[in-house]
């Protein structure tokens, strides 16, 4: 037996009278603003993620990181840099590797939230499989986020594990 599932392109709606940029959650100022389609391609989140659910996990995502940053950041904006892609770090693909690492935070918190919303979708005994697949992605998720966090901040990561 085969079958089709079929699942909206990952576009963002445009209705008359939203801007062209309805893709783009402005950020403070001082962190880069964060492209959702770029979110999107990157985690490779598909149609089943709408457009509102990834906004509001995107903003969530961005708080939450930028909160957790927040110290560092007053440190940064003492010592007269005046946005993230000042501060002193290598460039590489032609940006600094910190705004690489910030994004990197931002998509992955933004993805272990969508795929904890997500994974109750099926109650039958597959989907309860799927649910406990998708616990390693969300680890991953919110491991990577911890490393970004670190890079950042220039601290050594760690990895715990209680046996």
């Amino acid at each position: 037996m085969s079958s089709f599932l079929a699942t909206a392109e990952p576009t963002t709606p445009q209705t008359p009278g939203s801007p062209a940029n309805a893709a783009i959650v402005t950020n403070d100022g001082w962190f880069p603003d964060i492209d959702m389609n770029a979110l999107r391609a990157s985690m490779r989140l598909d149609g089943t993620a709408t457009h509102e659910r990834l906004r509001d996990a995107t903003i969530d995502a961005i708080a939450s990181i930028n909160a957790e940053l927040g110290t560092w950041q007053a440190g940064q904006l003492a010592a007269g840099f005046v946005d993230l892609a000042a501060v002193p770090a290598p460039n590489i693909g032609g940006e600094s590797v910190q705004l690489a690492r910030y994004r990197r935070a931002v998509f992955n918190c933004a993805h272990a939230d969508l795929t904890e919303r997500y994974r109750d979708f099926d109650s039958t005994k597959s989907g309860g499989q799927k649910a406990e697949d998708l616990e390693t992605t969300i680890c991953d998720a919110r491991r990577n986020v911890r490393w970004a966090l670190s890079d950042m901040r220039g601290l050594p990561r760690a990895t715990i594990e209680l046996i």
